[in-house]
């Protein structure tokens, strides 16, 4: 089993408990382990809290001058682990015990990729911009092993996996996905086809540092927009309901029509999501529409519109949170 390379694209974020956190572990995996974490274009306050990391024994801590999005700087992360084994966690996360690393390690001989699982605070948020974001996360996101392990490559997350690292440089993320989303749909769906085996666990993350709901809503859409381009580009994502329920609109020559009635509410929509009690239906109806709408222009070979374009007015209060791509 020999050695681990942690690796952390960091994006806006206080990457320091989490670093000094799986420090006061390391001693459970029976290896050396290594720390990386790059910058990805943050904010300067960011990179100054950050930057005292890479005194720290067995972390390196590098930035990058520009963004080049979530993909991207995970793969070049990979390139330059020096361990056989990679665990990748995102930077909003935070360890739920001290035997985080020890229990990966129990399980390596089960297969050459885990899966630890994302969990949520059983508390709402104070902050009521935050519960949109907590609770689908709650609901969509926090399943148990048993649920992630009867469809193994589809609840495939990039959160918080251990992975050989020969194995993900040799399927490595899809690039041309610059803005945020669905990246690991596809290395998912890699995974299946190449028959390599993914088995979940019981190792969750907490998901603890939540996305205002506005600015949840604009990864939601640029994940959209991603999942549109997969389809188009290789036919992948058929296997998902909100994609499923698109084609069939569409099929039944009825997508023109539904578009034109959500539009009607779309008001209604927009103040339920941002309210403290915000519908997960009325999301699905939001995604459902957005999805139409980029599946409409693929048809007409119209471009899809950029992430520095301009947006609904709710999509755009978006708060200190530049654009980026996270």
């Amino acid at each position: 089993m020999t050695g681990l390379s942690v690796l952390i694209p960091v994006f806006n974020q206080d990457v320091r408990p989490l670093v000094h956190a799986l420090l006061r572990q390391a001693s459970g995996w029976p290896g050396p382990v290594d720390i990386h974490c790059l910058d990805d274009g943050s904010e300067q306050r960011y990179l100054h809290k950050n930057r005292e990391l890479d005194l720290l024994p067995g972390v390196e801590y590098r930035e990058l001058k520009r963004n080049v999005g979530r993909s991207a700087i995970r793969n070049r992360l990979a390139l330059e682990a020096r361990q056989p084994w990679l665990l990748l966690l995102d930077n909003n996360v935070s360890l739920p015990d001290q035997q985080f690393l020890a229990r990966y390690a129990a399980a390596t001989a089960a297969a050459p990729v885990l899966v630890g699982g994302t969990a949520y605070t059983a508390l709402p948020p104070q902050e009521p911009a935050n519960l949109l974001r907590w609770h689908y996360g709650r609901r969509r996101e926090a399943r148990s092993v048993e649920k992630r392990q009867q469809q193994p490559y589809r609840q495939f997350i990039l959160k918080n996996v251990l992975i050989q690292t020969s194995v993900f440089r040799q399927l490595g993320l899809d690039e041309q996905l610059t803005r945020y989303g669905h990246e690991d749909t596809k290395l998912g769906w890699l995974l299946r086809r190449q028959g390599i085996p993914v088995v979940h666990i019981d190792n969750p993350v907490l998901h603890d540092r939540l996305e205002a709901a506005p600015v949840f809503l604009r990864k939601t859409r640029d994940a959209v927009r991603n999942l549109v381009q997969l389809y188009h580009a290789e036919g992948l994502g058929t296997d998902t309901k909100l994609l499923r329920a698109a084609l069939q609109l569409e099929q039944w020559g009825l997508s023109d029509a539904v578009r034109v009635a959500f539009r009607l509410r779309y008001e209604q929509v927009q103040r339920n999501l941002l309210s403290e009690k915000p519908s997960l239906r009325q999301l699905d109806a939001l995604k459902l529409y957005w999805l139409l709408g980029e599946l409409r222009r693929f048809r007409h070979r119209q471009p899809v519109m950029q992430p520095n374009e301009k947006r609904r007015p709710f999509l755009r209060k978006a708060g200190a949170e530049p654009e980026g791509s996270w």
